[in-house]
């Protein structure tokens, strides 16, 4: 498939699709037409790729990191235990975001409900430790 298609399939703009062919993310082939500049042909691993790229992205992992992967992948491979290693990581990633996701979402709930009783009461605050609040109580001295 060719850039257009490829874009829409993935969701990318054209730009964002050079930008990683630029930086080896996305390995497209030689297309026969175009002359000197041959078309760049896109083929559903290039459409998955750009998926796990797309992904990766959402869940912090910066573009080096994935480029390393994708060109440890292409070069020789994953074996069966890097790719566990590399999801054994990603795991333990997603895991301290789980965990500061509900941390935040505790916060908000207990901050929407302090507002919505007409702020009575101490007000919720974030802290180092667990949901604590503001005044009353003393606040963790770690920071």
């Amino acid at each position: 498939m060719m850039i257009g298609e490829f874009a829409q399939r993935t969701g990318l703009s054209q730009d964002t699709i050079r930008f990683y062919v630029r930086k080896g993310l996305l390995a497209p082939q030689s297309g026969a037409k175009g002359g000197r500049n041959p078309y760049q042909v896109f083929v559903e691993r290039d459409v998955s790729t750009a998926r796990m790229i797309r992904c990766s992205q959402s869940l912090g992992m910066s573009l080096k990191e994935i480029a390393a992967i994708v060109t440890e992948g292409r070069s020789k491979g994953l074996s069966r235990k890097r790719k566990v290693e590399l999801m054994e990581a990603h795991l333990a990633y997603l895991e301290q975001q789980q965990a500061q996701l509900a941390e935040l979402t505790n916060y908000l709930r207990a901050k929407r409900d302090w507002v919505a009783q007409g702020k009575q009461g101490d007000e919720p605050c974030f802290s180092d430790e667990d949901l604590e609040l503001a005044s009353g109580r003393a606040r963790s001295s770690r920071r």
